[in-house]
């Protein structure tokens, strides 16, 4: 699940972008880049269009990568667009649970409250007015991306924040948290080994027979 899913997106930069208004807060947007083709633009010939096609095929990003760079983008704007506006030097683990906890707005995992009659049921078979967050695995899958990307830019492993304590233990509590209000184990499978042959008792020299 995309945990930015919701949001609409914005370029300041580029002619050919399209831009539109955040969904959000004024006080508070997230853009990510979003580029569309020009319409009256001339068409290569088609051994350009070839020639072009074959030479930036190589550097197509994966779907991993672009959602990493579009999650790094967004985490980006909201600093800029933090009160203060912060800049990723001074960005600590407690800013990464600032902006967690805004994301749950846009969160589409309903999270039954303990006095719900529904609390611990996976499959609740009737609407309840319990809030919704964002699903723990979309927000561990996030932060795993965003810590990658802060040190592909350069940021020092001991400095990440998005590997600071407080954000694994936060992680921990909502994986909790959403077990037990939704009925779902998070807990992971051991692998099984395969099973090893019995040891076969080592046979003495010679025929016993005889």
């Amino acid at each position: 699940m995309n945990p930015f899913q919701g949001f609409e997106t914005s370029n300041p930069n580029p002619p050919s972008a399209t831009i539109l208004t955040p969904s959000f807060p004024a006080n508070l947007s997230i853009a990510t880049v979003s580029t569309t083709v020009n319409a009256n633009a001339n068409p290569l010939p088609a051994a350009a269009s070839s020639s072009s096609s074959s030479s930036t095929s190589p550097s197509i990003l994966s779907r991993y990568e672009n959602q990493k760079r579009r999650d790094w983008n967004t985490f980006g704007q909201y600093l800029r667009n933090h009160r203060p506006p912060l800049s990723l030097s001074r960005c600590s683990g407690a800013h990464v649970l600032e902006f967690l906890r805004y994301l749950d707005q846009f969160g589409k995992t309903k999270v039954h409250t303990q006095l719900c009659p529904f609390f611990g049921h996976p499959n609740p078979p009737a609407p309840c007015p319990c809030p919704l967050r964002q699903a723990w695995g979309s927000l561990d899958a996030l932060i795993g991306r965003l810590r990658a990307a802060f040190e592909e830019h350069g940021g020092k492993p001991e400095a990440n924040p998005f590997g600071a304590r407080a954000v694994r233990l936060y992680l921990r509590e909502v994986r909790d948290s959403q077990s037990k209000a939704r009925g779902i184990s998070y807990e992971k499978k051991k692998r099984k080994r395969p099973p090893q042959a019995a040891a076969l008792p080592p046979t003495p020299n010679g025929n016993q027979n005889q």
